[in-house]
């Protein structure tokens, strides 16, 4: 503005503390002016067979007829059949299924019906192990390959203990519910009493809401609740774990093989279950109080959660 004025660009630069070489770059290389185009235009149109333009009003008015006569009951994957068949145009169901919105022919869609219901999580007042585990799954990262691999954790709410836990490159609802599997036979849930039960307690990530762990679910020791979307505070002890896990055992290591990576998260979880003092615990590590609980030593304290 000033130099526009009259006053010389050498001195108003010096004041500005612009470089020169940068004001006569600025000056040379006007910067682009990026337009935000929307997507690609709609053409209008779309093409037969022998390649000549039928446009999407003729469209619209083939679908009418089409909706009017024997294809009422059609959707618009079906609509697109008759198009292509009946009136040889190349044009695919997205593009249908646009007309057919504009035109407010669509049919009703069905409800997916849930299999399994959902049961959402509530407060429970918890006195002992083995009434809740917190269930979650955390990213890790090789460096060498640039892939990420899983590590889906199980928490025990009262003795904090990690009561199993799987990594892999790959997470899928077999692996954590084989992983589950073996954490119930470790601690004796089968064997609990008709009146008693487990609940595993599970964010809304798609192993979890899958057939397969909804199945394993079903077993009469075993309740599966899903938290509400966006509130983690209902995992908490679980998310707690995995920050501890982040900061103890990602941060200070660099993961060069997945090997190498799988029994570094090996060793510090059997150490953070056997030696780790937990400072909720008295001091104890998760399977010292397990232990002591399990011999009567401690006395349980109601939590609600």
């Amino acid at each position: 503005m000033w130099i526009d004025s009259g006053f010389p660009a050498k001195r108003v630069l010096r004041i500005a503390q612009v470089h020169r070489s940068t004001y006569y770059y600025r000056l040379s290389h006007p910067p682009i002016q990026k337009t935000n185009t929307g997507g690609r235009p709609i053409p209008g149109f779309s093409r037969n067979r022998q390649g000549k333009k039928i446009k999407d009003e003729t469209i619209k008015e083939y679908l009418l007829e089409l909706i009017s006569s024997k294809a009422e009951v059609y959707g618009y994957r079906k609509l697109t059949r008759c198009l292509q068949r009946q009136y040889k145009l190349i044009i695919n169901k997205k593009k249908v299924y646009r007309l057919c919105k504009e035109l407010d022919i669509l049919m009703p869609q069905r409800e997916k019906k849930q299999k399994y219901p959902r049961r959402l999580a509530k407060n429970h007042v918890i006195t002992g192990s083995n009434q809740l585990w917190q269930l979650d799954i955390k990213y890790g990262y090789v460096s060498s390959s640039r892939r990420f691999f899983y590590v889906a954790s199980a928490i025990d709410v009262h003795d904090r203990t990690i009561v199993g836990h799987y990594r892999g490159t790959t997470c899928e609802a077999k692996d954590v519910t084989n992983m589950l599997q073996k954490a119930l036979l470790k601690r004796g849930i089968y064997e609990l009493e008709e009146d008693q039960s487990l609940i595993i307690r599970t964010d809304n990530g798609p192993q979890f809401i899958s057939n397969k762990f909804e199945e394993f679910c079903l077993a009469p020791q075993v309740q599966h609740e899903r938290i509400p979307p966006k509130s983690p505070n209902m995992n908490a002890y679980i998310e707690s774990f995995h920050s501890v896990l982040e900061r103890e055992c990602f941060q200070r290591n660099e993961f060069i093989t997945f090997d190498q990576a799988f029994k570094c998260v090996d060793e510090y979880i059997q150490f953070y279950n056997e030696e780790r003092y937990h400072g909720s615990l008295d001091d104890y590590s998760p399977t010292e109080y397990y232990n002591k609980w399990l011999a009567g030593e401690i006395k349980s304290v109601k939590q609600s959660m």
